[in-house]
């Protein structure tokens, strides 16, 4: 993270948690918080080379910060070409950022116990921001647009992402439990105020 840039992610979640100090409801959540969040996805000089990194078999999830009460964390997804998830979901809210590269993601549904896809993809260009939540859609699949170089989004869930008890779908629509952790084993730091 650059040393002159850190106040970005620092501000951010500090207006983050000021929201949710409020305690509003999820509606609010995901309204307010896709507000603070765009213009952290306006500058693409604040995230650490460390932070952007990928794996040459699957995707990386970094964490980036971890609210104390765990009321949410923010994290960089870092996508190598043609990389994607399986069908998961959260089971908690989440927006997801785009911050470099491009991302596209397949929602689906449960009918009748069977897996379908729920409406057209979505794909995200730089900037842009989907919501995901138990309420307004929670199963999805997502994969790296481009096979030639890697892209790189900023998540942000309402919940310590990486030790919430999820599921990933199976093709006959059955569950199978995962605790996702996370891709790194320290966190940047955006106090430092020595810097500016």
């Amino acid at each position: 993270m650059s040393a002159l840039q850190h106040h970005r992610l620092r501000d951010f979640v500090t207006q983050l948690a000021a929201l949710l100090d409020q305690q509003p409801d999820e509606a609010t959540i995901l309204t307010h918080g896709s507000a603070l969040l765009r213009p952290l996805l306006q500058h693409d000089d604040w995230l650490d080379d460390t932070f952007t990194q990928p794996h040459p078999q699957h995707y990386q999830q970094y964490l980036l910060y971890a609210d104390a009460q765990q009321r949410f964390s923010v994290v960089s997804f870092v996508w190598g070409p043609g990389q994607q998830t399986p069908v998961h979901d959260h089971r908690v809210w989440g927006l997801i950022g785009m911050l470099r590269g491009a991302e596209v993601s397949q929602g689906f549904r449960s009918v009748n116990g069977d897996l379908v896809e729920d409406g057209a993809p979505v794909r995200l260009e730089p900037g842009q921001i989907e919501a995901v939540s138990p309420r307004v859609g929670d199963i999805h699949r997502v994969r790296n647009a481009f096979d030639d170089r890697v892209s790189v989004s900023i998540h942000v869930y309402g919940a310590n992402i990486g030790a919430v008890k999820r599921a990933v779908y199976r093709e006959d629509g059955s569950e199978k439990p995962f605790i996702s952790g996370y891709s790194n084993r320290y966190l940047p730091n955006i106090w430092d105020l020595s810097h500016g």
